[in-house]
């Protein structure tokens, strides 16, 4: 533990399952310094979400683009970062962490911020910190960051990230559906990454499986590029017996959804991981390399299935070494009847309430 400690910074500028990652190490620096104030160096979105939510993090200070760090690389640096730091080494931290992936460029930045302790990743090549681990691609990325606060003493106090749900995010989710009778099943069928696209025909497949178990089934999405469609097709294939909420929830209101579903299906995308980070039951569909970094420890309430699909459909590359420009899904090998399974199981075991999370 470092002595004399107020003020903690923590790089980590990206999206929702990548924050909900480090919620336990986060987790840990409250349990480790209560009274130090926690700033998230964050986007706007941690600032929009984050407001008013009880958690670790007291205060978020957005990020302005940085080379590597929401900009392209070797792109100049604008007198508005510049401000940016002057106004953080103003602020006077005590420690400084960077978790925001292996160092390159990120480093470089947390060093400027003035801190009296850096810590944080440091790939092949990377600049150093005052104190630093390994960064090793293939790690559970919750795993990877509580040995980054440890290395400032901070012990962990829960491995499973958990989320406050906020009484607005209930009520954003029900102004779109309201809770009724029925169990509701959520089937998150887009991603960012088409790579980690499940084909919404087994989308469907399972959806059918969870109608006849007698679910209210809902499809989500991002209301922008190709999730809409997405959800469309999935909804047209489950003739109509599908609530459409593609681009209708927030992040606020996916977790007050999330959080009073029966059972969720999703890609390995952000979504995947708020639901399990505000205790929805989960079955995750992950490519078998990603499943190393961000599949969940725990199977009574969290269930990953594996594609193994090594190869690019398009021209054969190894995507374990390299891989290609193709964004072919790779998970089209999960197996549909594993996945409805597992759903199922999971709903059974809910309403006969057995087993337990794991805190």
């Amino acid at each position: 533990m470092v002595p004399g400690v107020r003020r903690i910074a923590v790089l980590r500028a990206n999206g929702i399952g990548d924050f909900c990652f480090a919620l336990p190490a986060l987790d840990a620096l409250r349990a480790t310094y209560p009274a130090a104030e926690i700033t998230l160096l964050g986007l706007g979105w941690h600032r929009e979400f984050l407001a008013g939510r009880p958690g670790p993090v007291d205060r978020v200070e957005v990020v302005p683009p940085y080379p590597g760090v929401g900009a392209p690389e070797g792109s100049a640096i604008s007198p508005i970062l510049e401000a940016f730091i002057a106004r953080q080494r103003a602020a006077g931290y005590d420690i400084a962490f960077q978790m925001h992936g292996g160092g390159a460029n990120s480093n470089p930045l947390v060093a400027r911020l003035g801190a009296r302790l850096t810590v944080g990743l440091q790939a092949r090549g990377a600049p150093p910190l005052d104190r630093t681990v390994p960064y090793i691609y293939y790690q559970s990325e919750v795993d990877r960051l509580l040995e980054v606060v440890a290395a400032a003493g901070a012990k962990a106090v829960a491995r499973e990230p958990r989320l406050a749900v906020m009484p607005s995010d209930r009520e954003a989710a029900a102004h779109v559906l309201q809770p009724g009778p029925r169990p509701l099943a959520v089937l998150h069928a887009g991603a960012g990454d088409p790579r980690r696209r499940w084909p919404p025909a087994s989308f469907a497949e399972v959806g059918k499986a969870l109608l006849a178990h007698g679910c209210q089934v809902a499809v989500t999405g991002a209301g922008e590029g190709d999730d809409p469609a997405i959800v469309r097709n999935v909804c047209d294939a489950l003739d109509g017996d599908a609530v459409d909420l593609a681009g209708r929830l927030g992040l606020g209101g996916l977790a007050g959804l999330f959080e009073r579903a029966a059972v969720v299906v999703a890609n390995d995308t952000g979504p995947l991981h708020l639901a399990m980070a505000v205790g929805a039951p989960v079955v995750g569909i992950y490519w078998c390399g990603n499943a190393i970094n961000a599949g969940p420890p725990w199977r009574t309430w969290t269930r990953p299935v594996l594609s193994w699909r090594l190869r690019c459909s398009v021209c054969g590359a190894d995507a374990t070494a390299g891989g290609c420009s193709h964004q072919e899904t790779f998970v089209d090998l999960a197996p549909i009847d594993e996945v409805a399974w597992h759903a199922l199981d999971l709903l059974q075991r809910r309403e006969g309430r057995a087993g337990a999370r794991l805190d």
